[in-house]
């Protein structure tokens, strides 16, 4: 497992949630929760800003699917936010996979006493949790890097 710091990113269509890692890639954390802005630049720069100060090693992206693994409405929204970071930030962006991250991010809530409008504002990086720890169980698992890179996406 390498070492460094890494950041997820859920990208909804109000807010965008943030988590990142310990170093050890042990550990993950909400971070903190964007609003979107109008354009992929601009939420890329705004998510950037929030990580000011940490240095990351790698940038996961969740990649909403259906159930059966085909694009969603939602789909082109997160990779077009992928594309803007990837193009402001020094470090690879990978996407991962992050189907029934929402509703895993909603049972955590939920089992922790918050009902559905106290976790509006931190249901996002719940989300962004849970898409990491699944990204870093499947660099320990596989030894490689998790998810796909954006020209695995594009093709």
């Amino acid at each position: 497992m390498r070492s460094g710091r890494r950041l997820a990113v859920d990208v909804g269509k109000v807010r965008v949630g943030l988590a990142i890692s310990d170093f050890h890639a042990i550990l993950a954390s909400g971070l903190a929760t964007v609003a979107r802005a109008e354009s992929a630049e601009q939420t890329a720069k705004d998510i950037l800003a929030a990580l000011a100060g940490e240095e990351v090693i790698e940038i996961y992206v969740g990649l909403p699917l259906n159930m059966s693994g085909g694009e969603t409405a939602s789909t082109a929204d997160a990779i077009s936010i992928a594309k803007a970071l990837a193009a402001l930030s020094p470090v690879e962006v990978r996407m991962i996979d992050e189907r029934l991250t929402t509703v895993a991010a909603t049972a955590a809530l939920q089992s922790s006493g918050k009902n559905s409008k106290q976790s509006r504002p931190i249901i996002d990086q719940v989300a962004a949790t849970v898409i990491l720890e699944q990204a870093m169980e499947l660099e320990k698992s596989s030894g490689g890097k998790p998810g796909k890179s954006l020209e695995q996406i594009d093709d």
